[in-house]
């Protein structure tokens, strides 16, 4: 028997198998080192089923699925740490068709056990399927074994259908960088969110609050952590089975093999009190190992603008067209803005910050302002600043019209799909457009409002330039958006929906993005407790960031009203409407601008503004 200790687990091994213990888990990897169980809180209200865990993955090559076709018993050894004292580490080998080697490394940690699985040999990955393994083994077990469970409910951080807090275990849940509105593929408001599924055996129903919900069997949190530039990957999905389930990462022949290649980790973690608790302990796990990242500037450091209220005019823009006929976009004018902006004034609604919407540009990928409607924007946006306001620009990420073929990602036949900000000089371009869109001798605006991000391209036929892809190409593409606005205004938001913990360095707001799904064949849905479930996730995965409360689209006034009571305890307020509801056509009254008022007022004392007050 082999035995041992760090301050808070112990492990031993034993013809039974390898046994491991930490505070509020328990695990026993078989013998034949093919599974492991894993147990919750003993102290549990109701225990949980145990997990069993199968240890393996299969990493599949473009050419070549992954079979495992042996498995050697497991091995206890002792990580020995910087004090003397380190942690249990189980390490299981086996043998694969696609690698020359190929193991599993579990390191046994207070928080839970986190599984890394490494290979060997050369080759382009197209999917990695975690806690699962393809066995070639004879016998009866052939074919992909996924791991199983007794969990009810899932709880995911990347917002899907609004009406649902949560969804059954046995439903499939997505985090990534695409989407759009098509089927399957609403899973685009955070792009991306925290890499972090909480399940629980306790069932409920999806629209109730799951902090509200009693799960007496706890949340066990499955997480997902690496460096960010190793993030090559599109998708993270939990994808379940009768009875099972396994993580699979998308990387879809981007991420290319050449020796050895490690697996981002995942942390399995049980008994947390809910799924924002798992949340805030995923980004703790991220932080400590160096996974996360620190705002450029720090909460205590902000300027004050930054939190002031904010008026984007895409609603009144939808509002406008409702009653026009003509497409939203076009309505994004000089005289549109200052039509709005002159009636909130005269209800006694001065937003410090204005953000002007989709389309001020001629071409999406260019910074040049479209003179027919935005006619000498630089001397609009320097009127603004002398009424004391600041302006954000929207951008729509990845765009890639008016700038040139050869500096975008392509399809097989070479067409253009979006922007690739690792062509040097599609990254010239995109810094270049951004200093000159926010630097005091272009347009001097004050920030960006980055949209679209869910555009990040997707396929494995897709042409491209340098390593990244999926979720570390997006970071680099706001990266060089980042920087730019940096330097050419220190002082620059750049808001994003981007409320993974690894992007609090390339963002400054996160966006609680689209109430709706208005693609949906029933759209409509209860937007309160959606848009506090989403303010929950973005300060539970970047809490030193400001969050944007969104506006847009409410289904009906009675909503609207609802949200607007509440959103000074979520965040930045911000105003999307001027007249009317753009959804309905129903009429905002004096109480609406009353109610914006005292709203308007209350946050501003409670952040040390000063009142910006326009004519009743």
């Amino acid at each position: 028997m082999t035995i041992t200790d760090t301050p808070t687990v112990r492990a031993h091994h034993d013809e039974q198998g390898i046994h491991v213990t930490g505070p509020g888990w328990r695990m026993t990897v078989a013998p034949d080192g093919l599974t492991a169980l894993l147990h919750g809180p003993a102290d549990a209200a109701r225990p949980a089923h145990p997990v069993l865990l199968q240890l393996h993955a299969a990493l599949d090559r473009t050419d070549r699925s992954d079979e495992t076709v042996a498995v050697r018993p497991p091995r206890l050894e002792f990580e020995a740490g910087p004090s003397g004292s380190g942690h249990p580490v189980v390490t299981v080998e086996r043998r694969s068709t696609a690698w020359r080697t190929a193991r599993t490394r579990v390191v046994c940690g207070p928080r839970g056990p986190e599984f890394t699985w490494t290979v060997e040999g050369g080759g382009a990955l197209r999917t990695s399927r975690l806690f699962a393994v393809r066995a070639a083994l004879g016998g009866r077990g052939g074919g992909l074994r996924p791991s199983g469970h007794d969990w009810a409910t899932l709880f995911t951080p990347n917002p899907g259908p609004p009406r649902r807090l949560t969804r059954t275990a046995r439903e499939s849940a997505t985090i990534g960088v695409c989407g759009d509105a098509r089927p399957g593929r609403g899973h685009w408001f955070f792009t991306p969110a925290p890499l972090a599924f909480a399940l629980t055996g306790t069932p409920m129903a999806d629209d109730i609050a799951p902090e509200r919900a009693d799960a007496a069997d706890g949340w066990c949190r499955l997480g997902v952590g690496a460096p960010v530039d190793a993030l090559t990957f599109t998708r993270l999905t939990y994808e379940p089975s009768d009875g099972g389930f396994h993580l699979a990462l998308d990387h879809e022949g981007h991420t290319r093999v050449e020796g050895a290649y490690s697996t981002p980790s995942v942390l399995v973690s049980p008994g947390h009190r809910d799924p924002y608790e798992a949340l805030r302990a995923h980004h703790d796990w991220l932080t400590e190992r160096g996974w996360s990242a620190r705002p450029a500037t720090a909460p205590g450091e902000r300027p004050a603008w930054w939190s002031e209220p904010m008026f984007c005019g895409w609603g009144a823009q939808m509002a406008r067209a409702r009653d026009t006929g003509l497409a939203a976009p076009l309505l994004s004018s000089r005289a549109e803005y200052d039509a709005h902006l002159a009636h909130l004034e005269g209800h006694g609604l001065v937003p410090g910050t204005v953000v002007v919407d989709d389309k001020w540009q001629e071409e999406y990928g260019r910074w040049q302002p479209d003179e027919r409607r935005w006619p000498d924007l630089r001397a609009w946006i320097a009127e603004r600043h002398a009424r004391g306001q600041r302006v954000l620009l929207w951008w729509r990420a990845w765009a890639h019209e008016g700038v040139p073929d050869a500096w975008c990602v392509r399809t097989a036949d070479a067409a253009p799909v979006v922007l690739d900000p690792e062509h040097p000089d599609a990254r010239d371009h995109l810094a270049e457009t951004v200093r000159h869109m926010l630097s005091p001798e272009g347009l001097d605006a004050d920030g960006l409002k980055i949209d679209f991000t869910a555009d990040t391209p997707t396929g494995e036929s897709l042409r491209h330039h340098g390593d990244s892809w999926g979720i570390a190409l997006l970071h680099r593409y706001l990266r060089v958006m980042y920087r730019a606005a940096k330097s050419a205004k220190p002082d620059a938001l750049v808001v994003t929906h981007t409320p993974h913990p690894a992007f609090a360095d390339v963002t400054d707001m996160i966006r609680l993005n689209d109430m709706l799904r208005l693609d949906d064949p029933d759209p409509y849905a209860p937007i309160v407790p959606q848009m506090r479930q989403r303010a929950a996730v973005a300060s539970a995965g970047c809490p030193d960031l400001l969050v944007d409360t969104d506006d847009w689209c409410a289904p009906d006034l009675e909503q609207w009203r609802a949200y607007t009571a509440v959103k000074d305890e979520l965040g930045v307020p911000a105003l999307y409407l001027t007249t009317k509801m753009d959804r309905t056509g129903e009429p905002l009254e004096e109480v609406d601008y009353a109610a914006l008022r005292q709203l308007w007022a209350r946050w501003r004392t409670a952040h040390g503004h000063a009142a910006k007050e326009g004519s009743d």
